[in-house]
């Protein structure tokens, strides 16, 4: 066996596309005696929260006592197994974590008032009553006993009728799509030679042999919950079937509990409408019916694969770069408590189905920043002259967006030993766990966080260089809605400020191709349409800089005329000053052009040098809202995402921005954002701060196979203004002072007691045959 001592960026040169063997990791060790290791996959230091976490999912066991307890006939709400149920019996469609009063909260964590009581959210579609409904229950305190109840959770919504929304504008759950499959079956097979005839498919139902085509739904299905409708179009099967629509559309009325009332409301094709199989039959007979641009059936052409026929690019089969924490990890971890710890930070982690990943209780040296961090809606709004494209509004919470989380691919997703932790969240009587669902790494920054160079003259002959290593810890995850995987990535900066950032990389939900329709998007295939749309994220920032009182600060960069004394022949000319003013009731407002206004949080508290302690708030990369703010399937259930930012005071009564079931309701939401804005004083006030990401989706051929995460990205920051005395990088020791004598050449290093780390590997070969490249 040799023992060589290698530098450990040849570690990162191994050439394999798996995780390393454990044992090889294992042999790596460190080479000196400095308290650093070259084990990447060492578990984090460990740590543990100073209490208890209040917002985290609850167990496994509550679920299951939670769903006995509903069920129980004592309990009164003469439940169905959903196993079993059908569209006029009352059954559960989900529990969940209710989220925990921030007033009950703060006792607790600030002091030594008693921990809050936990509840869950149980969802019951109510399809037995004499007006069908979708209620809302709490149920609490967990544990459950003789103390838990079961009482209608009506408190955190605002539309007028509680946590209920009417039958036609609940959830188009599977069940609902059973009752619309015969009539479907029969309104495609009434037309099936024409379609056959177009496309070569046919819809005969979902288990008939002779159907080879897929169906597929979208949202709204109804404007206010008196009627509903179903809006259907068509694809052929296979991986890529997003990237294979075709030209036919059928739209049903599919209002109420009785499927035998359920009617046609026409098909589309050929961009007209036919109410009838007969009208279109007479067109088609006709000759006014073609399939102009033929889609193919080959998806090939749209997976994410090797494309052999696009040639191989030099030296790519070598590994790329890899980022990897060689100086051991510098965060600690309560696994239990999902409680995190990192160069000044520290914060608590929570996730729930409905909304995914969230923050609480955000500190930097002990001080807290943000009560909470979290996502409160990932929207997209589409246009086109298809009945697909121009109706179609997702919002995602609506899909239960943190039940998609996916397994992240380490090296690829997240660096190679980022720590991996599982996702679980309730699903029917237990728990669903993906496992790999969320990772927690440090990178290096991408550049310095501070750096400047003093020269002397020429008679010193020295020059003096200093650098500052930039890092972050980085807390990642992906969820996979339907077409899109959006990967959600918070970033926790050595300087105190903390980055939120969103990408979006899948599929196309296209359209068919028509030659006079490219003001809705360009072509991308033979016979596919990339279809326009937005996609906007909206986020929850609650902040609590030095305690509950605080306010927005907005300083605007104007252009006045001034006049100078020592320049008399200039005369009156322009020069720039700031103009400071305080938000004084809850809004919401856009972005200044040319970004030349400043948004703060701040508190009354002030630094050493007389300055209102803040955070700034700092747009990032495409930072946008909804285009079309009068849309009928918007018009009023999606107000959260018609601005940039939104400003209101904290309630117990508005933890979300938005309802999961709103999407279905847009004239008449079970959650009205716009509600909000009552003309509160916010001046010294537990604020919250709602902001959107997002990106303007002009589709283009290089969204094919799918959209690259290069390009569709969107972010926003939180730096300190003025909260401390100084930048917070005088006590980080990861930096280098470089004295150059320019007479001799030589260089001096000041490492300020963090040397380069090396490690000594133990490998089964002499290294020069393993990595023939490696001269020692």
């Amino acid at each position: 066996m040799v023992v060589q001592s290698l530098l450990v960026a040849i570690l990162a040169a191994i050439p394999t596309l798996a995780r390393p063997d454990a044992n090889f990791w294992k042999r790596v060790v460190d080479a000196r005696d400095t308290g650093t290791t070259c084990d990447i996959y060492a578990d984090p230091p460990k740590t543990k929260a100073p209490k208890s976490n209040v917002w985290s999912q609850i167990t496994t066991e509550d679920v299951k006592a939670v769903w006995d307890l509903v069920h129980a006939p004592a309990t009164g709400l003469n439940l169905t197994n959903p196993d079993n149920a059908t569209l006029t019996d009352n059954y559960v469609y989900f529990i969940d974590t209710l989220s925990t009063n921030k007033t009950a909260v703060l006792p607790y964590i600030d002091g030594e008032g008693p921990s809050p009581s936990k509840y869950a959210r149980v969802v019951i579609f109510e399809g037995g009553k004499e007006e069908p409904v979708s209620q809302e229950y709490m149920v609490g305190p967990l544990p459950v006993d003789k103390e838990t109840k079961v009482e209608k959770l009506d408190y955190i919504f605002n539309g007028g009728k509680g946590g209920a929304v009417p039958f036609n504008g609940r959830a188009f759950d599977g069940k609902r799509s059973s009752a619309t499959t015969p009539l479907l079956t029969k309104v495609m097979g009434d037309v099936a030679d024409i379609t056959i005839a177009l496309f070569d498919g046919a819809y005969l139902g979902p288990t008939h042999n002779g159907t080879n085509i897929t169906a597929a739904d979208t949202t709204p299905v109804s404007i206010d919950g008196s009627t509903a409708y179903r809006t259907i179009m068509f694809r052929y099967p296979g991986l890529a079937s997003y990237m294979l629509p075709i030209d036919f559309y059928v739209i049903m009325d599919v209002t109420g509990t009785d499927a035998s009332k359920y009617f046609l409301r026409g098909y589309v094709t050929n961009e007209r409408f036919f109410a009838t199989a007969a009208e279109l039959r007479a067109a088609y007979d006709a000759g006014e019916i073609i399939n102009e641009f033929p889609q193919t059936r080959d998806s090939t052409w749209a997976l994410l694969d090797i494309q052999k026929e696009m040639g191989k690019r030099d030296l790519e089969e070598r590994l790329a770069p890899q980022s990897i924490e060689l100086g051991g990890k510098r965060y600690r971890l309560d696994t239990e408590q999902q409680y995190v710890e990192y160069m000044g930070w520290s914060f608590y982690m929570a996730f729930t189905r409905t909304l995914g990943l969230m923050f609480y209780d955000i500190r930097f040296k002990g001080e807290r920043i943000l009560y909470e961090l979290s996502m409160q809606e990932a929207a997209a709004q589409y246009g086109g002259f298809q009945p697909k494209a121009a109706n179609t509004v997702y919002h995602d919470t609506y899909y239960a967006i943190g039940t998609y989380a996916a397994t992240l691919v380490e090296g690829f997703d997240c660096p190679y030993g980022a720590s991996m932790l599982n996702i679980s969240y309730p699903q029917g009587r237990g728990s669903s766990v993906h496992p790999q669902g969320l990772c927690l790494y440090e990178a290096d920054s991408g550049f310095p966080v501070a750096r400047h160079r003093t020269s002397g003259s020429s008679t010193y002959g020295f020059t003096r260089l200093g650098s500052v290593k930039g890092s972050a810890l980085h807390v990642r995850t992906i969820l996979t809605i339907g077409n899109y995987d959006y990967m959600f990535n918070y970033a926790f900066h050595v300087d105190g400020s903390i980055e939120v950032e969103v990408r979006a990389s899948g599929y196309l939900q296209s359209s068919p191709y028509y030659k006079n329709q490219t003001r809705f998007g360009p072509r991308v295939s033979q016979g596919t349409q990339g279809s326009l749309h937005d996609h906007i994220l909206t986020f929850k920032a609650d902040f609590d800089l030095l305690g509950q009182k605080n306010s927005l600060e907005v300083t605007d960069l104007k252009v006045v005329n001034q006049s100078h004394p020592w320049f008399p022949e200039f005369g009156t000319f322009e020069q720039m000053e700031l103009q400071t003013s305080t938000m004084k009731t809850e809004q919401q407002f856009n972005w200044a052009a040319n970004g030349q206004s400043m948004y703060c949080v701040v508190s009354e508290k002030e630094n050493a040098w007389g300055t209102k302690r803040g955070y700034r708030i700092i747009p990032g990369r495409s930072n946008i809202h909804l285009s079309i703010p009068n849309s009928p399937f918007t018009k009023k259930n999606s107000e959260f995402l018609k601005s940039h930012l939104a400003v209101t005071k904290v309630h117990d009564t508005e933890p979300y921005a938005n309802s999961w079931q709103n999407v279905n309701m847009p004239a008449a939401p079970q959650q009205d954002f716009a509600k909000f804005f009552d003309g509160e004083d916010i001046e010294n006030e537990d604020l919250a701060l709602w902001f959107n990401l997002g990106m303007h989706h002009f589709t283009r051929s290089e969204d094919v196979p799918v959209t690259l995460y290069s390009e569709a990205v969107s972010s926003i920051t939180f730096a300190p203004q003025n909260f401390f005395d100084r930048a917070q990088e005088g006590d980080l020791q990861n930096r280098r002072w470089i004295v150059s004598n320019t007479t001799s050449g030589k260089l001096e290093y000041e490492d300020y007691g963090v040397p380069l780390a090396s490690c000594k590997v133990e490998l089964e070969e002499p290294v020069d045959k393993i990595l023939p490249w490696v001269t020692l």
